[in-house]
């Protein structure tokens, strides 16, 4: 946290393939090491792979994928009088975009494929027909956020 000013948001340029920042961001969250080549040709491979499996366009799964893994809701700790509750609360639109990409490649990373264009491919495929363990994940975050409704009048 800063203690003068603001963080300023910074641009990100569209992927030179596609024309989209979406694609851009999700390459920025596969990256290790500073190594974008190798990011890029995973995504790509990875966009192939589910384009050849599934009779549609790879990019239009991806964004598939990405919008149905958006959580809506989460719980944020909240100290009130000694006591800890996880009240629920919205999720702004970019960091929606943000938890869905992180937890695509999270899950992807865990799977059991051999290269990691196909476990990305995998996990993309399967968060495009709602199955797979990112969209758990979402559901877990959703029943939480529900299970603690109770505390949703200590929102700040």
């Amino acid at each position: 946290m800063p203690r003068r000013k603001r963080a300023t948001k910074r641009k990100v340029l569209p992927d030179p393939k596609y024309k989209s920042i979406l694609v851009t961001k999700f390459i920025n969250g596969l990256l290790s090491d500073g190594k974008r080549s190798v990011a890029e040709k995973i995504f790509y491979n990875a966009v192939d792979i589910s384009n050849n499996k599934v009779n549609s366009e790879g990019i239009e799964i991806f964004e598939k994928a990405i919008e149905n893994v958006k959580p809506i809701l989460e719980v944020r700790s909240r100290r009130v009088g000694g006591a800890t509750y996880q009240v629920p609360v919205e999720i702004r639109s970019d960091r929606q975009q943000a938890l869905a990409i992180r937890w695509i490649i999270s899950y992807a990373r865990s799977r059991s494929e051999k290269t990691m264009a196909e476990r990305l491919a995998g996990e993309l495929l399967a968060a495009a027909n709602k199955e797979g363990a990112s969209i758990k994940k979402r559901e877990d975050t959703h029943k939480m956020a529900e299970a603690n409704k109770a505390f949703a009048h200590f929102r700040w």
